[in-house]
Order: C-alpha cells, then structure tokens, then sequence
C-alpha cells in the first residue's frame, strides 16, 4: 500500500494520508531542529514563571487526537520532566469548557498547553479564554502546526504566552492526525524533558531509524489484519499504554468505525474490556523497555494468547522474545518508543481502510465527522 504509485493512490483516495505517514521520521528530525532553534527562548518563559511561583499546575489540553497528545506526553514527563516545580495534567479542552468548576483550580498558578493541529477549533480557542477567565494566574504554551491558526495569532497577542509553530509539514492535510500528531507529541517531550540535548538528539534519531525500518515492513504488518478480522485491540503500559487511545482511534477513523476498537492498560484489559475479544479480533501488546513493566505486558500477551480465542495476538516492542520485534537499534526510553508504535498503528490504519473500502483522505462518507469539528456553539461563561 505505503510503495503504491502515486497515481494509484489518488484513485484509492489515499495518496495524502501515506505521504504524510511515511514522511513523518524526517519530521521529527525537523522537529528536533526547531526545538534547538526556540530552546533558549522558551525555556526563559517557563523560567519566569518557576521563578514568580515556585510550583506550576501544567495543564496539557486539545481536544481529540490533540487531547490524546496530552494524555501521552504527561506519563513520560512524570519520569523525564521537573516535577519539583510542574505538576504535570492532562484534560481535554472540551472538558475544560464545559465543566471549569470541575477542571479548573482558580487560585493555583496554571500554565496552559494547548495542542492543535490547525488551531482553529473552538473548543480549543474557548479553552484559552476561560482560562483566562478562572484562573488568576494563567499563562499559556501554544504547541500548534498552523502558524496562521486562531491560536497562534492568539497567542502573539497575549503577554502571558508563547507560541511554538511545528515546521510546516506537520500541518496534516489528510482527515486523520497522523504527522501533526507525532510531532506535537514530540515537540512537548523536548521542551518539558530534562534531559541534555544531545540525549534527546540520540533518542529522535533512534526513533526515526525504528520507524523507517517499521514502514518498510508493511508486508509483514498487514498479515496481522488476517480474514475476516473486525475489531482491534491495542495495549500497553506507561506512556505505551496512554498513546493506545490514539493508536485505536486511527482505525475508527479511517474505516469510518467498520472495525470496531478497544485500548486499555495491559493490567486494565482484564477488568472487563476482554470481553470485547472474540475469533474475528487482533489484539496488539506495546511491551515496555523499562524490565519491571515489561513484565506486566508480557504477563498479559500469555495471558490472551493462551486463551486461544483472538485470531492474533501479537506482542510489539524492542528486543522482545518473539512477536514483531522493532530493528536492533540502541533501547529507547518509552517516551521515545512511542513514535515507531505510531508508524506501527499508522500501517494497520490505513490498510484496514482499504480493506473495507473505504478513503483514507476523505473516510467520513456522511460529513458527519470533519477535518476541524463543526457545529459546536460556546456559551458565555458568567462569573459568581
């Protein structure tokens, strides 16, 4: 599918979204340069900040896949990040919107990030400005890939706020997030990690190298999708296991919801969610790196595998004892090993597409569900 002509995937309505899927390592090397190029300056906005209020609630917020972003990125920053001075958090904008009395803390000095792929949805935009509204000391980190965006011109226009624009590329043209996604994951990574810079360096350059080599196996993945298969299952653990929402949602998305998905932790499937399996069920287990971890996903993949009642389980990772084990490269931290699972999920996605017939460019047939949400009205907030 990834190797077709383009002509070709003009026809199966697909050339977008595979362009934007294989191009993604070169992404996040471009990513990577970005970064270097605003480190300096955003470090001193989060600076001041520390510096005026010791201890900051950091809120990461998008809604969907940009909500998802946030969901990932908090699990590696409790290992990676400077928890001394952040309290790291994830909730959805659209929930900040609709419920501030109950995501909100008015009186905690509270650093907005706001994740978006165009920036112009408005939940997205409203959650800025109830923020602004509730919180008394409010800042605000915008992550976005459209510099022309609401957000980012937003953004340009508060003295409260910086805006980070990801290299053009990143700006998905396709219906599924798939580019706009793995980089705002990775951009917020960069900035929050503590790390050194040439470790962060090594890190994207592993992840890329991972994630070439997993595109190029696309033969090999799509055999997983096997007959008659019709519902997908995605876990893991840690950072693993918080990117299986958007990992699932990528099938829903592109197959307009004709195979039906599940993620969970690896430890969380058992209470409940197994029941989804049946004989027409893949279900794919992200195993760690970190050994104490990992042991938990490989007690689950024995677990369903022995149950002999999917008609695959297949176990994904580094250095695994069987499965689809990702090429010898050097260990990455699980911050990092979330980019070749995304290829990984990228290659299922948008082959199940095909398969049942439907358009990964355009794969919302009714128009029910667009590019930008539409169709959402903000009400006012009124103040006590």
């Amino acid at each position: 599918m990834l190797q077709l002509p383009k002509e070709r995937l003009k026809t199966l309505g697909a050339e977008i979204t595979v362009r934007e899927i294989l191009g993604q390592p070169n992404l996040w090397k471009d990513v990577f340069k970005e970064y270097t190029t605003l480190e300096k300056d955003v470090n001193q906005f989060l600076d001041k900040i520390v510096n005026k209020h010791d201890y900051v609630r950091v809120l990461f917020t998008g809604a969907g896949s940009s909500q998802y972003v946030g969901d990932t990125v908090v699990k590696s920053l409790t290992e990676l990040g400077d928890v001394h001075h952040f309290r790291f958090e994830s909730i959805g904008s659209t929930d900040i919107v609709s419920a501030p009395q109950s995501t909100l803390e008015s009186d905690t000095p509270t650093l907005l990030v706001s994740f978006a792929r165009s920036g112009n949805s408005p939940e997205s935009v409203a959650a800025v400005e109830v923020v602004e509204q509730v919180v008394q000391n409010s800042y605000h980190l915008v992550i976005t890939c459209a510099k022309e965006g609401h957000l980012a011109l937003q953004a340009e226009k508060m003295d409260n706020a910086f805006a980070c624009i990801l290299p053009d590329q990143s700006n998905d043209q396709g219906f599924a997030m798939t580019g706009s996604c793995s980089s705002m994951i990775l951009m917020a990574t960069l900035i929050f990690s503590k790390e050194a810079l040439d470790v962060k360096e090594e890190q994207v350059e592993v992840a890329a190298k991972l994630s070439e080599s997993v595109l190029k196996r696309e033969n090999e993945i799509v055999q997983y999708l096997g007959e008659g298969i019709n519902r997908v299952v995605y876990v893991g653990s840690g950072p693993l296991g918080a990117v299986t929402r958007e990992l699932q949602l990528k099938i829903l998305e592109l197959t307009a919801g004709k195979i039906a998905t599940v993620f969970d932790s690896s430890m969380g499937l058992r209470h409940g969610p197994k029941s989804f399996i049946n004989n027409e069920t893949v279900v794919f287990v992200l195993s760690a790196n970190n050994p104490y971890t990992r042991q938990y996903d490989l007690d689950l993949y024995h677990e369903v595998k022995d149950d002999n009642i999917a008609q695959h389980v297949v176990l994904i990772g580094q250095n695994i004892p069987e499965g689809f084990s990702y090429a010898n490269e050097k260990e990455l931290k699980e911050a990092y090993l979330v980019f070749p699972a995304l290829a990984f999920a990228h290659v299922i996605a948008i082959n199940a597409s095909i398969l049942v017939k439907n358009t990964p460019d355009t794969p919302s047939a009714s128009g029910t569900v667009n590019r930008v949400v539409k169709g959402v009205t903000i009400h006012p907030l009124e103040k006590d």
